[in-house]
């Protein structure tokens, strides 16, 4: 394949999600092709059909759009094998023919497979876009463990082969050097959220008395339901408090349920909405409620919610893994507590009091800088964007077809010796 030439190169962009899908992942890839399409690349994005209820926001000026409908879950997400399979099995004859100089692929693993065997192909760099650690993911939901030795090969065959590894945080980037990335080709980009939107001068959500909110997937990996369980236990101390969630996930059904049992009534779920809605309810709430739960493979992770809720200003309510406890504490970002409902429920207490106070207001400014200069999502874009780029710029352009092994190869010959977890 021949290249577009050095003033336009052509990035093509895999990802079963891409905006105006509403998490995180397809905000992170919406902001790195505008960052490509203002470098001067040309961008197409091979991604899925999105959900009839997912809200509808403008297009990115100058970015190609191929999208293809796959299989959802109940709660209308891209998740699990099935799903994944729908996605990845008519990706290689969706990008094989096309045009391009550098491919990006977002996890899972999986996808990444598809897009480096076509890259192979082609003689074509790839750059994989690891927002967490796939493997890891695996065994927090409680996958065989063939099924996690077969992950974990093909990640490491991904990690191993691309040009080029985006991470989202320090501790990501340690994770995947051990599971067998180059450090030197691993670029750590951040995290972050739209500053314009998530911002502390929008108008507040309206809503009658005091509010918590939790904005964003609920998944097993997170159990939000620590914070009903928290909520219960005050919920006759402050009569007019409610919680409000949006979003969809996993365990969606099984808050329903819990809040229903413990506080009918005083729970809220406003479903999946469009960020400028969710960050307006973030900007009116007591605090935004974040949470990880310890020991499932996920406490290296810094959620995107807490710098949401930084960028408007609002106190994060964290419960779970030390990591992202930590990032609340040393930012003075809210308050960070063990994962149980008796600490949230004590850390709703004092959030309760801040608000009332005026010290929440008074401090909202100070987070919102925090967040505009440390968790902006226009500069993650510019960073994963110069990274795949610049591996674009360092292949051999003498590279011969012949001089990489087939992934297939690699991943049935990988170390299937290795401990379960990938270590």
């Amino acid at each position: 394949m021949t290249t577009s030439g050095p003033s336009r190169p052509t990035v093509l962009i895999a990802s079963r999600l891409f905006p105006p899908e509403v998490s995180a992942g397809a905000f992170r890839l919406g902001a790195m092709a505008r960052a490509l399409v203002a470098a001067g690349a040309s961008v197409t994005v091979v991604t899925s059909t999105p959900p009839s209820r997912v809200p509808t926001t403008p297009g990115d000026e100058g970015v190609a759009i191929s999208r293809w409908p796959v299989l959802r879950d109940s709660g209308g997400n891209v998740r699990g094998y099935m799903q994944y399979a729908s996605f990845d099995a008519p990706l290689l004859a969706r990008i094989l023919f096309r045009r391009w100089d550098v491919a990006v692929a977002e996890s899972p693993p999986t996808t990444a497979l598809v897009v480096r065997f076509a890259a192979w192909l082609h003689n074509r760099p790839m750059v994989y876009y690891a927002a967490d650690v796939w493997t890891d993911g695996v065994i927090a939901m409680g996958a065989a463990r063939p099924v996690v030795a077969l992950m974990r090969r093909m990640e490491k065959s991904v990690l191993r082969r691309a040009e080029r590894v985006l991470s989202v945080s320090d501790e990501v980037t340690a994770r995947l050097v051990t599971l067998g990335a180059d450090p030197s080709k691993v670029t750590t980009i951040g995290n972050g959220v739209d500053t314009d939107v998530f911002a502390p001068g929008i108008t507040p959500g309206v809503a009658t008395g005091h509010y918590f909110v939790y904005a964003g997937t609920m998944s097993e990996w997170q159990q939000p339901g620590v914070f009903v369980r928290g909520f219960a236990l005050i919920a006759r101390e402050y009569p007019a408090l409610t919680l409000r969630f949006f979003g969809q996930g996993a365990v969606e059904a099984e808050l329903r349920q819990l809040a229903d049992k413990l506080v009918p009534g005083r729970v809220k779920f406003g479903g999946v909405v469009a960020p400028a809605e969710s960050a307006s309810w973030i900007r009116g709430a007591v605090a935004a409620l974040v949470s990880i739960a310890p020991g499932l493979g996920y406490d290296f992770a810094r959620p995107t919610k807490t710098y949401a809720a930084a960028a408007c200003g609002t106190p994060v309510l964290f419960s779970g893994a030390e990591a992202a406890g930590a990032l609340v504490r040393e930012a003075g970002l809210g308050e960070a507590v063990e994962f149980s409902p008796e600490a949230v429920a004590e850390g709703m207490r004092q959030l309760l009091v801040a608000a009332e106070s005026g010290e929440t207001e008074s401090r909202r400014k100070s987070r919102a800088d925090w967040a505009e200069r440390h968790a902006s999502l226009a500069a993650v874009g510019d960073r994963a964007a110069a990274a795949a780029l610049a591996a674009l710029r360092r292949q051999d352009a003498g590279a011969s077809r012949g001089s990489a092994t087939p992934l297939v190869d690699e991943i049935q010959t990988d170390d299937a010796g290795a401990d379960h977890r990938g270590a």
